[in-house]
């Protein structure tokens, strides 16, 4: 289907964008993408950011304030980390803790205790930005998989690539702690709560009126195909340009399902 985005159906009244590698690669917002959002959502649209972001809205705000993103290229920000805060508060017990300084304070700030043993649940937000491989955690993981530790992951991605650089994130360990034969707690995207979370927030259109775009096939691209909404392929965010795989419906067992439509970027 050839897309141009000033010409956007009429019928998408909610953009659900994702934003790690559509609208930047953690260092710069990509050319184009701020005018492009600001655009759509002057046209009448509603544009909610859709992230595995582990961390708070707030602080997905914050981090884009920084970057150059204008407030009013959106709405509202839907993450993971929401999510995952609501289902570890639910515990009312201290978790244990993987992931950067900087997230663990995020989520002290909304009322996550933490615990550095004896815990029964483990709160997972990405690498801890000392040990940079998936493998540096194994032995770690192994320990509280053999104690039944459920893994909390608050960030399905399983890389990222910051200023092209790729880094594994939570996704990633929670994949090695299933193979570790631990279990795993799921927030975000592919998952169909995030999505329906978002709905919510722009007052729960119908799904033919709603349009994701996001760059990652086993969570954007996927996530929207479970919920029934159609959605915009990024070529050119985490799979470096490549082009949508002819397989993809089969391999998930959708059927016909197919994007709407490739772009090798937003603008």
């Amino acid at each position: 289907m050839t897309f141009d985005p000033a010409a956007l159906p009429d019928r998408y009244r909610l953009i659900l964008c994702d934003v790690w590698g559509v609208i930047h690669d953690g260092v710069a917002i990509f050319p184009g993408v701020a005018e492009r959002l600001t655009a759509w959502r002057g046209e009448g649209r509603t544009i909610i950011l859709l992230t595995n972001a582990p961390r708070s809205a707030s602080a997905v705000a914050g981090q884009l304030d920084r970057l150059g993103l204008p407030r009013k290229a959106y709405d509202r920000i839907a993450t993971s980390g929401e999510a995952g805060i609501s289902g570890l508060l639910a515990l009312g017990a201290p978790v244990g803790f993987i992931g950067t300084a900087a997230d663990r304070a995020d989520l002290e700030a909304r009322g996550i205790a933490f615990a550095d043993r004896d815990f029964t649940d483990l709160s997972v937000t990405g690498i801890d930005g000392r040990r940079m491989r998936v493998e540096d955690y194994r032995d770690d993981l192994a320990k509280e998989a053999e104690r039944g530790v459920t893994f909390h992951c608050l960030n399905p991605d399983r890389v990222v690539h910051r200023g092209g650089v790729p880094e594994p994130c939570a996704g990633a360990l929670a994949d090695l702690y299933l193979a570790l034969g631990g279990r795993v707690e799921w927030y975000g995207k592919p998952h169909a709560h995030i999505y329906e979370y978002a709905l919510s927030l722009a007052g729960d259109p119908p799904k033919e009126a709603v349009l994701a775009v996001g760059d990652a096939l086993a969570t954007d691209v996927l996530g929207a195909a479970r919920f029934g909404i159609d959605c915009l392929y990024v070529a050119s965010g985490i799979h470096a340009g490549e082009p949508f795989p002819a397989d993809f419906a089969a391999q998930y067992g959708l059927g016909d399902w197919a994007p709407v439509a490739q772009v090798d970027a937003l603008r």
